[in-house]
C-alpha cells in the first residue's frame, strides 16, 4: 500500500500526461536526421512537433507560454552544424520548466566541457589534479600567471566570478596558466583519436553511462570506423592490460564531468541558487587522443553526436548514428517500473546504515524527499536497462572514489545530508546492492550486456534468486570458487553473481578451477557435462572464457540451474620499449622446456660483428626452410627477459636470409597456381594467412573440420582447397585414413596441372610422421601428380601442459619430438619436398601461445575493426649503429609483410608473429625456383 502511495506521489509531480515531443530544428539541419528523430520518438509513443528555427535567439516565443508549445514532456534541440550557434532554449526557460519536463541539454556541461574556454578554464582552476586534457584548448587564451596554490580545491573556485548562465564568452580569471611548450602535442602525433559516447543523465547528483561502441579516427591516414570498446581495448590498442586501459579512459572522462559537476554545486548554494533540470540529460562525443598509446588525453568534447568535423557524413556515419540513436531513447524511454527493485534495496540499505542517521527516519517516505526517491528509481531504472551502454558513474573503481572526496574536500559524506557528494555515495551504494539482487546487472569491466548471450538457454533454467514459493536451501549453487593459482576476482564472489573477471600474469600458463556447491547432489562441470568438475585449463594469451554449469542431478530434478562466468586475461610477456643502450640477444629454447639439455637455453649476447654479417644487402637467399636459426631481440641485457622490446623479436637464420616477398610479387608468384593444403587447424592458420595476404582482406572465416574450397583468391587466379585431417572425434573404425583423405582432396581440387604450378601443403602439430610422406609418395604416383610442388610442414609444440582430458607430454616425451621432426625433414628432402621447420619456430616460444586446450595454437582469427598499423613500434637508434641498423631493417621488412594486411574493412584477420614467421617462410618456398633475391 505504501508502496503505492509513493508511485502514485511521484507519479503526480514528475509523470508527464501527453507524451508529446518537441523537435527544434536549426536551419543547418538535414531532414534525414530530422526524420530519424521523429521516427524513433513515434516508435516510443510521443506524439511529435517539429519547431523550426527562427532569426532570433532560440525558439522565438517562450517555451512555456500557453498555446501551441506549452503542453510538452520533451523537447529535443537538434545541434546545429554551424559554429557560434544559438542556444535552443532560453536561461528563463530553463527556470521555469515543468518538473515532468525533460530536454536533451545540461547548460553546465556545455559551456563548462564543450567550449574550449570551459575546458581551459577547468584545467587552470584544478591545477593539482593534472586533468587529462589536451593543452592546446589554452594555446587561443591569452591570459598566463602562476598556478593557485590552494590546498582545498574549491576554494579556489570563486563562485560570484563564475557564471554558468551567462553564454557569452567569458573572461577567465586570474587563477591561470599555460601548460609548458614541451606538453603541447601536435595533431600528427597522435597514434589514433577514440571518440566515446557518454549519456549523461544526471550532473547533481552525477549518473553517466558509456556506450559500448566507439568511433576510431586515425590521422595520419585519414580513416575512420566504429569499434566496440571491448575490441578497441582488448585487441587493437595492445595494452598489457585492456581492463587498465579502459578503466584509465573511463576516469579520464569522469574527472571532467566531476569538475562540471562542482562548479554546478559551488553555483547553487545559498537562498537564490537555482536548481537546474533534474529530468534533463545530455548524448556528448569525448574526443580521446592517444599519443603512441599512452594514458588517454581529452583533445574535445562535442555536445551532441560527433563523427568528424566534415559536415558530410557518409553511410557508415548515418548508421552509426541510427543505432546510437535508438540505444539512447530506449535506454532513456523504457517503460518498465522500478519501484519493487527500489523496495528490496531500500531495505538493505536502510539494514545496512546508509539511510540510518539524526536526519532520517526509518519510512521510505520520510528519510527521503520525493525528489531523492526519484532521482534513486530511475537510477535504478537505468541500471535494469543497460542493454548497450555501461555505468560510468557512480563508480566502483578505487581511483574515482578518491577523486569525489578530492573535489569535495569533505571528511565525512553524512554530515551534509542534500549534498551532491552524500547522493553520490548513495547511489554507489544503491548499484552496489543492485549488484547483489539482480543477476542481470553489468558486472563485467569489459563486457557490455553479456547475460544476453544467453537469454535463449536463460528461460528454461531456475533462477538463483527463486520464486516466493521456494526456498534457498533447496537450489543448487555455488558457495565458492577455487583456483590454484589464487585469483582476485572481479567482483568479489557472491553466489547470487555470475559474471567474475580476473587477470594472470604471463608466466602463468594454466589454472586449477574447481567449486563447492551447496548440496551433494549439486555437481559443477566446466564448459559442457562431459567435462570434470575440478580440472586444470591452459590460459592462452588474451581473454580465455571458461563457463562453469551447476547441474541438479537428483532425480526429480537433472538440469542445469545457472551457468557462472570466469574471464581470465593472460598478459603478454612483460617488455620495455627500446632505449638507446639496447643490445642484441638471441635465443633458441626456453630454459623453462630444455629441448636440447646439453645447449645454451635462454637469452645469450650476439655479438656486432654477427648482426654486421647478417645485415647486409647482399646476404644470399636461404636454400631451404629448415635453415638453422633463432629468435633475435633487442634488449638492455641479455640476463634479465624483461628488459627486451618484445615487440621487435624477429626470426633470423643462422647465415642467410628468407626472402619476403611484397604483395604484387605474390600475387605475380601464385598467378594460375593451385593451392592444396590438408592438415589441422595450425596448417589452417597458415592458409588463412595466405588467403588475407594475397587478397588483403579476409572475407569469411570458419573453423572447417571438412573439405572447403576458396575459388575466390588473388581475383580467382589462385584457387585455395582445404581439407582437415585427422577427423579426432571420430572412432578409429570410422575415421577416414590419410591416404583416402588425400585423395578425396586431389579429386575435389581437380583439374590438376603436373607441374609446379599445383601446390600441395601438408602439415600437422604432432601427427605428422615419415610414413605419411610414403603415402604422399604413392597416391602422387598413382594420381600421376609427382612434378607438383610439396611442401611438408612439420611438427610445433603443443600439449606440452596438464589440461585434464588431454594427452600431456614430459619432457623427455617432447625431446623425442624433437628427434621425429628430424626424421620427418630427412624424408621430406628424400623425396625431394620443400620442408619449414616449424618445430624450431616455436619449441622456443612455447608459452606464447594463443587460445585452445592443446597449447599448440600461435595463431588466432579475430574480427578486424581497426588497421593494423597501429602494432608496428618505431624502432629508435641504438648507441651501437650496427645492432640499431638491424632492427631498423627488420621493423621495415615486418611492415611490408603487414602491408598486405592493412585493409580496416576486412571482417575477419589472421593473428600471430609465430605463425606469420612460418606463413612467410612457406610463402618463399613457394616462390622460391620464381624468383631471386
Amino acid at each position: 500500500c505504501r508502496l503505492g502511495q509513493i508511485q502514485k506521489s511521484i507519479e503526480t509531480h514528475f509523470g508527464g500526461h501527453d507524451r508529446r515531443a518537441l523537435l527544434y530544428r536549426p536551419s543547418s539541419f538535414s531532414e534525414t536526421e530530422l526524420r530519424l528523430h521523429q521516427h524513433i520518438l513515434t516508435q516510443h509513443r510521443y506524439t511529435v512537433v517539429i519547431a523550426e528555427e527562427r532569426l532570433e535567439a532560440g525558439l522565438g516565443p517562450r517555451l512555456l507560454e500557453k498555446g501551441d508549445l506549452g503542453s510538452w514532456d520533451l523537447l529535443i534541440c537538434l545541434s546545429s552544424r554551424k559554429a557560434g550557434g544559438k542556444p535552443c532554449i532560453s536561461k528563463e526557460d530553463m527556470c521555469l520548466l515543468g518538473l515532468h519536463q525533460k530536454v536533451n541539454i545540461l547548460p553546465e556541461i556545455q559551456h563548462q566541457l564543450c567550449r574550449k574556454e570551459g575546458l581551459c578554464q577547468i584545467i587552470r582552476r584544478f591545477p593539482e589534479l593534472r586533468l587529462p586534457v589536451s593543452p592546446s584548448v589554452c594555446l587561443d587564451q591569452s591570459i598566463q600567471s602562476k598556478p593557485s596554490t590552494s590546498s582545498h580545491l574549491l576554494k579556489a573556485v570563486k563562485p560570484h566570478m563564475w557564471k554558468p548562465w551567462d553564454w557569452r564568452r567569458e573572461q577567465l580569471n586570474q587563477t591561470t596558466v599555460l601548460a609548458p611548450h614541451d606538453t603541447i602535442f601536435r595533431t600528427e602525433e597522435l597514434s589514433v583519436i577514440l571518440k566515446a559516447y557518454v549519456l549523461v543523465t544526471s550532473l547533481s547528483p552525477l549518473r553517466a553511462f558509456i556506450h559500448s561502441t566507439g568511433t576510431v579516427w586515425n590521422p595520419p591516414k585519414k580513416k575512420r570506423f566504429t569499434v566496440k570498446l571491448q575490441t578497441f581495448f582488448e585487441t587493437f590498442l595492445t595494452a598489457s592490460s585492456p581492463l587498465q586501459a579502459f578503466d584509465n579512459m573511463k576516469e579520464a572522462i569522469s574527472k571532467l564531468l566531476l569538475a562540471a559537476e562542482a562548479f554546478s554545486e559551488t553555483s547553487t548554494r545559498g537562498p537564490k541558487a537555482f536548481r537546474g533540470c533534474r529530468l534533463c540529460f545530455q548524448l556528448l562525443t569525448f574526443d580521446i587522443g592517444y599519443y603512441s598509446f599512452r594514458h588517454p588525453v581529452v583533445l574535445q568534447v562535442h555536445e551532441h553526436l560527433h563523427f568528424h568535423d566534415d559536415d558530410n557524413e557518409d553511410f557508415e556515419d548515418q548508421s552509426t548514428e541510427e543505432f546510437l540513436l535508438q540505444d539512447t531513447y530506449n535506454f532513456l524511454f523504457s517503460n518498465e517500473s522500478s519501484l519493487p527493485m527500489f523496495s528490496e534495496i531500500f531495505q538493505g540499505l536502510y539494514q545496512s546504515g546508509v539511510f540510518k542517521g539524526e536526519n532520517y527516519q526509518k519510512e521510505p517516505n520520510q528519510c527521503l524527499s520525493l525528489e531523492e526517491m526519484h532521482s534513486i528509481m530511475t537510477f535504478i531504472q537505468e541500471l535494469g536497462n543497460l542493454q548497450q551502454f555501461q555505468l560510468l558513474f557512480p563508480s566502483t573503481t578505487p581511483g574515482i572514489q578518491s577523486l569525489i572526496r578530492e573535489f569535495y574536500g569533505i571528511a565525512s559524506p553524512i554530515d551534509q545530508p542534500g549534498s551532491a557528494l552524500t547522493q553520490s555515495w548513495s547511489l554507489l551504494s544503491v548499484f552496489e546492492q543492485f549488484q547483489l539482487l539482480n543477476k542481470k546487472a553489468q558486472l563485467h569491466p569489459l563486457e557490455w550486456n553479456s547475460f544476453t548471450e544467453d537469454e535463449n538457454t536463460e528461460k528454461s533454467q531456475v533462477p538463483l534468486n527463486a520464486t516466493e514459493n521456494k526456498k534457498d536451501d533447496t537450489q543448487c549453487y555455488i558457495k565458492q570458487i577455487l583456483t590454484h593459482p589464487r585469483l582476485e576476482l572481479n567482483p568479489e564472489f557472491n553466489p547470487k553473481i555470475k559474471d567474475y573477471y580476473s587477470e594472470v600474469p604471463f608466466d602463468v600458463v594454466t589454472v586449477t578451477i574447481g567449486a563447492e556447491t551447496s548440496k551433494c547432489q549439486c555437481k559443477v562441470y566446466l564448459h559442457d557435462r562431459a567435462r570434470p568438475s575440478f580440472a586444470n585449463y591452459p590460459l592462452g594469451l588474451g581473454m580465455n572464457k571458461i563457463s562453469m554449469l551447476v547441474v541438479d542431478e537428483s532425480p526429480a530434478q537433472g538440469e542445469t540451474l545457472i551457468t557462472y562466468k570466469l574471464t581470465i586475461y593472460r598478459e603478454d610477456r612483460p617488455s620495455l620499449p627500446l632505449f638507446e643502450d639496447f643490445t642484441a640477444c638471441g635465443f633458441v629454447q626456453d630454459c623453462g622446456l630444455l629441448i636440447h639439455p646439453e645447449e645454451s637455453c635462454g637469452l645469450q649476447p650476439i655479438s656486432s660483428d654477427y648482426i654486421e654479417a647478417i645485415s647486409r644487402p647482399e646476404l644470399k637467399i636461404c636454400p631451404s626452410g629448415d635453415t638453422t636459426g633463432q629468435w633475435i631481440v633487442p634488449c638492455l641485457s641479455c640476463s634479465d627477459a624483461r628488459t627486451c622490446d618484445w615487440r621487435a623479436v624477429t626470426w633470423q637464420p643462422l647465415d642467410c636470409r628468407h626472402a619476403v616477398l611484397s604483395r604484387p610479387e605474390l600475387r605475380r608468384c601464385l598467378r594460375g597456381r593451385k593451392i592444396l593444403f590438408i592438415g589441422d587447424s595450425t596448417n589452417r592458420g597458415i592458409m588463412y594467412y595466405l588467403i588475407e595476404r594475397l587478397n588483403d582482406t579476409l572475407q569469411e572465416w570458419q573453423k572447417v573440420h571438412g573439405t572447403r574450397s576458396y575459388p575466390n583468391v588473388n581475383g580467382g587466379k589462385t584457387p585455395v582447397s582445404y581439407s582437415y585431417y585427422p577427423q579426432f572425434w571420430m572412432s578409429p573404425a570410422l575415421r577416414p585414413t590419410f591416404e583416402t583423405a588425400l585423395e578425396h582432396l586431389l579429386q575435389r581440387s581437380r583439374p590438376l596441372e603436373n607441374t609446379a604450378q599445383t601446390v600441395l601443403v601438408v602439415g600437422g602439430v604432432q601427427w605428422l610422421n615419415a610414413n605419411h610422406l610414403q603415402i604422399i609418395h604413392k597416391v602422387l604416383k598413382r594420381e600421376n601428380l609427382l612434378n607438383i610442388l610439396v611442401i611438408i610442414k612439420t611438427l610445433g609444440i603443443g600439449f606440452h601442459l596438464p589440461v585434464d582430458g588431454l594427452h600431456f607430454l614430459t619432457q623427455s616425451e617432447v625431446q623425442n619430438l624433437w628427434k621425429e621432426n628430424v626424421i620427418i625433414l630427412d624424408a621430406a628432402k628424400t623425396y625431394g619436398y620443400e620442408v619449414v621447420d616449424t618445430f624450431t619456430i616455436t619449441m622456443g616460444r612455447y608459452k606464447e601461445f594463443l587460445q585452445g586446450t592443446c597449447g599448440c595454437h600461435f595463431h588466432e582469427v579475430v574480427k578486424s575493426e581497426l588497421p593494423r598499423e597501429y602494432h608496428f613500434i618505431k624502432v629508435k637508434q641504438s648507441r651501437n649503429h650496427i645492432v640499431g641498423k638491424y632492427f631498423s631493417n627488420q621493423s621495415k621488412l615486418q611492415q611490408r609483410q603487414q602491408d598486405s594486411v592493412t585493409n580496416f574493412q576486412s571482417p575477419y584477420h589472421v593473428r600471430g608473429p609465430i605463425n606469420q614467421v612460418c606463413s612467410e617462410i612457406l610463402l618463399s618456398r613457394i616462390c622460391a625456383g620464381g624468383r631471386t633475391a
